[in-house]
Protein backbone atom coordinates (compact mmCIF):
# COMPACT_ATOMS: atom_id res chain seq x y z
CA UNK A 1 0.00 0.00 0.00
CA UNK A 2 0.87 3.66 -0.46
CA UNK A 3 1.75 6.08 2.55
CA UNK A 4 -0.96 7.81 2.78
CA UNK A 5 -0.04 11.72 2.25
CA UNK A 6 -1.59 12.57 5.76
CA UNK A 7 1.42 11.40 7.68
CA UNK A 8 3.52 13.76 6.33
CA UNK A 9 1.20 16.70 6.08
CA UNK A 10 1.77 18.60 8.98
CA UNK A 11 4.73 18.75 11.84
CA UNK A 12 4.13 16.01 14.38
CA UNK A 13 3.67 17.11 18.01
CA UNK A 14 5.66 14.43 20.35
CA UNK A 15 3.67 13.05 23.33
CA UNK A 16 1.24 16.07 22.59
CA UNK A 17 1.92 19.88 22.38
CA UNK A 18 3.62 20.13 25.98
CA UNK A 19 4.53 22.72 27.84
CA UNK A 20 5.66 21.64 31.30
CA UNK A 21 6.27 25.69 32.31
CA UNK A 22 2.31 25.83 31.48
CA UNK A 23 1.45 23.02 33.64
CA UNK A 24 0.90 21.27 30.40
CA UNK A 25 2.65 17.83 30.57
CA UNK A 26 3.61 14.88 27.89
CA UNK A 27 1.06 12.13 26.90
CA UNK A 28 -1.91 13.49 28.84
CA UNK A 29 -5.59 15.41 27.81
CA UNK A 30 -4.37 19.22 27.98
CA UNK A 31 -1.17 18.51 25.61
CA UNK A 32 -3.39 16.33 23.08
CA UNK A 33 -6.36 18.83 23.33
CA UNK A 34 -3.23 21.78 22.36
CA UNK A 35 -2.00 20.21 19.32
CA UNK A 36 -5.40 19.24 17.67
CA UNK A 37 -6.70 22.77 18.93
CA UNK A 38 -2.91 23.97 16.81
CA UNK A 39 -3.75 21.77 13.80
CA UNK A 40 -0.87 19.25 14.86
CA UNK A 41 -0.30 15.55 14.04
CA UNK A 42 0.13 14.22 17.66
CA UNK A 43 3.04 11.35 18.47
CA UNK A 44 1.62 9.62 21.92
CA UNK A 45 3.38 6.50 23.45
CA UNK A 46 1.33 3.26 24.45
CA UNK A 47 1.99 1.02 27.32
CA UNK A 48 0.08 -2.57 28.38
CA UNK A 49 -2.57 -2.45 31.46
CA UNK A 50 -1.94 -5.67 33.53
CA UNK A 51 -5.42 -6.19 32.38
CA UNK A 52 -5.07 -5.90 28.55
CA UNK A 53 -6.26 -2.19 28.13
CA UNK A 54 -3.82 0.13 25.80
CA UNK A 55 -2.48 3.02 28.13
CA UNK A 56 -0.76 6.67 26.60
CA UNK A 57 2.30 6.56 28.87
CA UNK A 58 5.97 6.78 27.55
CA UNK A 59 7.85 5.20 31.10
CA UNK A 60 7.56 1.84 32.30
CA UNK A 61 6.82 2.90 35.43
CA UNK A 62 5.33 5.68 37.27
CA UNK A 63 6.62 8.33 39.19
CA UNK A 64 9.24 10.43 36.63
CA UNK A 65 5.74 12.88 35.88
CA UNK A 66 2.75 11.18 37.81
CA UNK A 67 1.32 10.58 41.45
CA UNK A 68 2.18 6.79 42.64
CA UNK A 69 4.85 4.56 41.71
CA UNK A 70 5.08 0.83 40.45
CA UNK A 71 5.47 -0.66 37.11
CA UNK A 72 2.82 0.57 35.06
CA UNK A 73 1.99 -3.26 33.77
CA UNK A 74 1.09 -4.08 37.11
CA UNK A 75 -1.72 -2.23 37.25
CA UNK A 76 -5.61 -2.30 35.79
CA UNK A 77 -6.81 0.18 33.12
CA UNK A 78 -9.17 1.55 35.99
CA UNK A 79 -6.75 1.88 38.55
CA UNK A 80 -4.46 3.54 35.70
CA UNK A 81 -7.05 5.77 34.73
CA UNK A 82 -7.17 7.24 38.20
CA UNK A 83 -3.57 8.14 37.98
CA UNK A 84 -3.05 11.86 38.25
CA UNK A 85 -0.07 14.14 36.93
CA UNK A 86 1.27 15.84 39.28
CA UNK A 87 0.57 19.68 39.11
CA UNK A 88 -2.20 19.02 36.67
CA UNK A 89 -5.75 18.40 36.61
CA UNK A 90 -4.76 15.72 34.26
CA UNK A 91 -5.22 12.07 34.75
CA UNK A 92 -3.71 8.88 32.57
CA UNK A 93 -5.79 7.60 29.63
CA UNK A 94 -6.80 4.44 27.69
CA UNK A 95 -6.85 4.52 24.03
CA UNK A 96 -10.28 5.27 23.57
CA UNK A 97 -10.36 8.04 25.42
CA UNK A 98 -7.94 9.66 22.88
CA UNK A 99 -9.48 8.52 20.09
CA UNK A 100 -12.54 9.90 21.90
CA UNK A 101 -10.50 13.23 22.30
CA UNK A 102 -9.36 14.10 19.07
CA UNK A 103 -11.73 12.80 17.08
CA UNK A 104 -10.68 12.32 13.90
CA UNK A 105 -9.59 16.02 13.78
CA UNK A 106 -5.63 15.37 13.48
CA UNK A 107 -3.80 12.30 12.71
CA UNK A 108 -2.65 10.12 15.51
CA UNK A 109 1.14 8.64 14.96
CA UNK A 110 0.89 5.55 18.04
CA UNK A 111 4.39 4.53 19.53
CA UNK A 112 3.95 0.98 20.53
CA UNK A 113 6.60 0.85 24.01
CA UNK A 114 8.23 -2.58 23.61
CA UNK A 115 10.34 -5.09 26.16
CA UNK A 116 11.61 -7.07 23.46
CA UNK A 117 9.93 -10.05 24.50
CA UNK A 118 7.65 -10.94 21.79
CA UNK A 119 4.26 -9.98 23.07
CA UNK A 120 1.72 -9.25 20.87
CA UNK A 121 -1.41 -8.42 23.52
CA UNK A 122 -0.27 -4.09 22.58
CA UNK A 123 -0.88 -4.67 19.60
CA UNK A 124 -4.16 -6.65 19.47
CA UNK A 125 -5.68 -3.99 21.49
CA UNK A 126 -4.76 -1.17 19.30
CA UNK A 127 -5.64 -2.90 16.56
CA UNK A 128 -9.55 -3.70 18.25
CA UNK A 129 -9.77 0.01 19.41
CA UNK A 130 -8.61 0.95 15.93
CA UNK A 131 -11.33 -0.68 14.71
CA UNK A 132 -14.17 1.87 16.11
CA UNK A 133 -12.09 5.02 15.20
CA UNK A 134 -12.45 6.60 11.82
CA UNK A 135 -9.57 9.16 12.00
CA UNK A 136 -6.13 8.74 10.40
CA UNK A 137 -3.91 7.01 12.44
CA UNK A 138 -0.72 5.34 12.44
CA UNK A 139 1.74 2.66 14.24
CA UNK A 140 5.42 2.52 14.90
CA UNK A 141 8.07 1.39 17.67
CA UNK A 142 11.87 0.45 18.19
CA UNK A 143 10.74 -3.42 18.16
CA UNK A 144 11.10 -4.98 14.62
CA UNK A 145 8.85 -7.77 15.89
CA UNK A 146 5.86 -5.46 16.90
CA UNK A 147 6.33 -4.25 13.38
CA UNK A 148 6.18 -7.23 12.20
CA UNK A 149 2.75 -8.30 14.00
CA UNK A 150 1.36 -4.72 12.45
CA UNK A 151 2.12 -6.40 9.03
CA UNK A 152 0.77 -9.78 9.56
CA UNK A 153 -2.47 -8.42 11.92
CA UNK A 154 -3.53 -4.80 10.32
CA UNK A 155 -1.96 -4.85 7.06
CA UNK A 156 -3.64 -1.72 6.15
CA UNK A 157 -2.94 0.23 9.28
CA UNK A 158 0.10 2.06 7.93
CA UNK A 159 2.87 1.03 9.89
CA UNK A 160 6.37 2.33 11.13
CA UNK A 161 9.76 1.68 12.36
CA UNK A 162 11.43 3.62 14.67
CA UNK A 163 15.52 4.04 14.26
CA UNK A 164 18.91 5.20 14.43
CA UNK A 165 21.82 4.62 13.21
CA UNK A 166 23.21 3.09 16.67
CA UNK A 167 22.06 1.06 19.63
CA UNK A 168 25.53 1.43 21.62
CA UNK A 169 24.10 4.11 24.22
CA UNK A 170 22.99 4.19 27.92
CA UNK A 171 19.58 3.22 27.12
CA UNK A 172 19.65 -0.24 25.41
CA UNK A 173 22.59 -1.16 27.49
CA UNK A 174 19.90 -3.76 28.89
CA UNK A 175 18.82 -5.08 25.25
CA UNK A 176 21.05 -8.43 24.45
CA UNK A 177 23.78 -7.62 22.03
CA UNK A 178 21.73 -10.09 19.21
CA UNK A 179 18.54 -8.09 19.61
CA UNK A 180 20.64 -4.68 19.10
CA UNK A 181 22.27 -6.01 16.01
CA UNK A 182 19.20 -7.03 14.48
CA UNK A 183 17.93 -3.32 14.75
CA UNK A 184 20.95 -2.53 13.03
CA UNK A 185 21.21 -0.41 9.70
CA UNK A 186 17.09 -1.63 8.83
CA UNK A 187 18.30 -4.98 7.76
CA UNK A 188 14.39 -5.96 9.07
CA UNK A 189 12.98 -4.11 6.77
CA UNK A 190 12.27 -7.26 3.96
CA UNK A 191 10.23 -9.19 6.92
CA UNK A 192 8.26 -5.97 8.77
CA UNK A 193 7.92 -4.25 5.58
CA UNK A 194 7.41 -0.51 6.86
CA UNK A 195 5.81 2.05 5.41
CA UNK A 196 7.60 4.32 6.86
CA UNK A 197 10.94 5.18 9.40
CA UNK A 198 11.00 7.43 11.69
CA UNK A 199 14.79 8.08 12.62
CA UNK A 200 16.83 10.25 15.38
CA UNK A 201 17.50 14.00 13.89
CA UNK A 202 20.75 13.11 15.81
CA UNK A 203 21.99 10.74 13.34
CA UNK A 204 21.01 11.96 10.06
CA UNK A 205 21.80 11.95 7.52
CA UNK A 206 22.55 8.46 7.23
CA UNK A 207 22.34 5.62 4.67
CA UNK A 208 19.33 3.29 5.86
CA UNK A 209 16.36 5.61 6.06
CA UNK A 210 18.24 7.52 2.44
CA UNK A 211 17.80 3.90 1.11
CA UNK A 212 14.34 3.16 2.31
CA UNK A 213 13.22 6.92 1.23
CA UNK A 214 15.18 7.57 -2.13
CA UNK A 215 14.98 3.87 -3.19
CA UNK A 216 11.88 2.39 -1.46
CA UNK A 217 9.48 5.72 -1.40
CA UNK A 218 9.32 5.54 2.26
CA UNK A 219 8.56 8.71 4.05
CA UNK A 220 11.23 9.44 6.65
CA UNK A 221 9.75 11.27 9.94
CA UNK A 222 12.79 12.72 12.57
CA UNK A 223 12.38 12.81 15.81
CA UNK A 224 12.57 14.99 18.10
CA UNK A 225 13.19 18.33 16.88
CA UNK A 226 13.66 21.18 19.09
CA UNK A 227 16.49 23.65 17.70
CA UNK A 228 17.06 25.43 14.45
CA UNK A 229 19.65 23.56 13.93
CA UNK A 230 18.12 20.07 14.08
CA UNK A 231 14.58 21.67 12.02
CA UNK A 232 17.54 22.83 9.28
CA UNK A 233 19.01 19.54 9.35
CA UNK A 234 15.41 17.64 8.91
CA UNK A 235 14.48 20.00 6.12
CA UNK A 236 17.26 18.50 4.51
CA UNK A 237 17.05 14.91 4.86
CA UNK A 238 13.10 14.07 6.25
CA UNK A 239 9.65 14.70 5.19
CA UNK A 240 8.77 15.94 8.05
CA UNK A 241 9.28 16.57 12.29
CA UNK A 242 8.39 15.10 15.41
CA UNK A 243 8.96 18.02 17.24
CA UNK A 244 9.12 19.81 20.58
CA UNK A 245 9.74 22.75 22.62
CA UNK A 246 8.78 25.56 19.79
CA UNK A 247 5.36 26.15 17.60
CA UNK A 248 6.66 24.83 13.71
Amino acid sequence: MRTPAWLTAQPVAHRGLHDRSRGVIENTPSSVAAAAQAGFAIEVDLQLSSDGEAMVHHDFALGRLTEGSGELAGFTAADLRQVAFRDTGDHMMTLGDLCTLVGGRVPLVLEIKSRFEGDRRLVRRMIEVLKAYSGPAAAMSFDPDQVLALRELAPSLPRGIVAQRSYDDAYWTELPADKRRGMLHLRHGLRTQPHFVAYWIEQLPAPAPWIARNIFGCPLLTWTVRTPAQRARAARHADQIIFEGFLP
